[in-house]
């Protein structure tokens, strides 16, 4: 029995790995590289295994780290089926169909700027090899309908006329409607065949909607192997959904090995009580400035959350009635599924709103933004409110137009509510924005470029890194101490190199057997 170590190794995005027996070939997750975008892209490109190999996936919760390229193994040739919770099942319909929309966008938007330059290029004066203003606007209008919509038919026109090498989307709407046709979902605590040796079974990791602390059964030459995939685990004592579970059924205790995220390995969050007086001092703050507060956040749990605190301080009357307004299409049907989903949903949260006959997420200071021309209105609305918009990471999104047009005034601010991933816009206005605080915002503001363009951070930012959905180090520490699984072996994954490798000397030092694998590296189980 092996376990290959594919993606999501000594890096945070891209979650993927094979377990490997006899007779079957299962797959924990598919997730999506994320970063750099001419890096991600030619990695994501491309899996490092032929689909038909693969028996069945199994997918421990929907974030598109983890599940962005099932779409990619459905259509090369997988005939399996991809298993996971009802709730995650019911999330990847949306998810997955907003990855291929941005998919998509991306590259109509890539082939635009190849055809614009070509033309430039074509047109530039011989002497100066720049092109007159009137040239630029006449390419413009050829390649743009109405300044904002591509001119799709001209530009692929333009392509195979000159054989320029055209950008495809990783996939399209189509292949990620394909691809959903594959998922079966099922309850926690379900026993599941996945493979003629080899069944799975799911429980309640505690870090979004579905997500899912997987135990993977199988047998080798009448020799049974236990091996748990945690996935991403949650934090305890975090409104909306339970803690990660401590109590496993009695045949899944004695592991073998688990492979376990360290997205936290060496930090330690705020304590989950100072949320939301912290969100209180931040808004009173920036009202008290006379500004808005911008929030990045993404569309499945962070938003969600921000919106169960936010209600709870304006019932406590304890922050000005702001409008909040919810940017993000993806974010308004999340929302929803999350309101199809009380079953999972903790004991507080019944006792504060579903047992009134509230939603947790709806009150009258919400509104959730669809069109385009109400969300471009919203970007030049002065009057203070309140935006949540995606992406978490502010790669791509509506969030970008806000930014365009709050981060250069210092009487808004910027928070920061989740992980930014190394070489993401969101982790430089964080890193560079914490920075100017930390000097008493002394000097120029520093600049951070996106759109084409650089823009000064003088609004404020603050990160309140207690709001993430991971778990940090001492309550990952905790799940493996208060559990009741006997742990032979602790593969560590899904961390910045610095975290995993500072999580397995933690773990060492705490009696655990523990290893950070390396990409690509095979590990031999029993």
């Amino acid at each position: 029995m092996n376990v290959t170590f594919y993606g999501g190794v000594r890096e945070v995005t891209g979650s993927m790995h094979l377990v490997t027996g006899v007779n079957d070939h299962i797959l924990l997750d598919c997730g999506m590289i994320q970063g750099r975008r001419k890096e991600s892209e030619a990695r994501n490109k491309s899996l490092p295994f032929h689909p038909g190999l693969i028996t069945n996936a199994v997918l421990s919760h929907a974030h598109i780290d983890h599940s962005g390229r099932l779409p990619i193994l459905t259509q090369n040739g997988f005939k399996g089926r991809i298993v996971c919770t009802r709730a995650t099942a019911d999330a990847c319909r949306y998810l997955l169909m907003d990855s291929a929309h941005i998919q998509e966008s991306d590259a109509r938007y890539l082939n635009y700027k190849i055809v614009r330059n070509l033309l430039y290029q074509m047109k530039a004066s011989p002497k100066t090899q720049n092109v007159s203003k009137k040239e630029k606007a006449r390419i413009q209008s050829l390649l743009k309908e109405d300044h904002n919509v591509l001119n799709t038919a001209a530009i692929e026109d333009i392509i195979n006329r000159y054989g320029l090498a055209r950008v495809e989307p990783l996939y399209t709407k189509d292949d990620a409607e394909r691809a959903l046709g594959f998922f079966d979902g099922y309850p926690y605590a379900y026993p599941i065949s996945v493979g003629r040796d080899t069944s799975v079974v799911f429980y309640d990791a505690g870090h979004i909607l579905g997500s899912s602390i997987t135990v993977i059964r199988t047998v080798e030459n009448q020799k049974k192997f236990t091996i748990v995939f945690t996935g991403d685990i949650g934090r305890f004592d975090m409104p909306i959904l339970e803690n990660p579970t401590l109590n496993f059924a009695e045949e899944d205790r004695d592991v073998d090995l688990m492979i376990m995220e360290s997205t936290y390995g060496n930090r330690i969050h705020e304590p989950t009580a100072d949320l939301k007086p912290s969100l209180k001092n931040v808004l009173n703050e920036t009202w008290a400035r006379g500004g808005s507060l911008i929030i990045p956040a993404f569309a499945y749990g962070r938003t969600q959350d921000i919106l169960y605190r936010l209600h709870e301080l304006f019932n406590e009357k304890a922050v000005p009635r702001l409008p909040v307004y919810v940017d993000s299409p993806l974010a308004t049907q999340i929302t929803r599924v999350f309101g199809e989903h009380p079953e999972v949903f903790d004991s507080q949260t019944h006792k504060t709103f579903l047992e009134k006959g509230k939603n947790p997420f709806s009150f009258d200071q919400v509104n959730f933004v669809s069109s385009v021309e109400d969300s471009m209105a919203l970007m030049r609305e002065e009057r203070p409110h309140i935006v949540i918009a995606g992406s978490g990471m502010c790669e791509a999104g509506r969030i970008l137009h806000h930014l365009r047009y709050k981060i250069h005034n210092p009487k808004n601010t910027i928070l920061i509510v989740g992980f930014m991933a190394e070489n993401t816009l969101g982790r430089r206005i964080q890193e560079k924005g914490l920075a100017y605080e930390e000097s008493g915002r002394s000097g120029p503001p520093p600049l951070v470029r996106f759109l084409n363009k650089d823009y000064p951070v003088k609004a404020h930012v603050v990160r309140l890194g207690g709001f993430s959905a991971h778990g940090d180090q001492a309550e990952m520490t905790r799940f493996l101490k208060e559990s009741n699984l006997n742990i032979k072996k602790i593969a560590i994954v899904h961390g910045e190199e610095e975290q995993s490798l500072a999580f397995e000397k933690h773990l060492t030092a705490e009696g655990f057997s523990a290893t950070v694998p390396m990409p690509g590296e095979i590990m031999t189980v029993g």
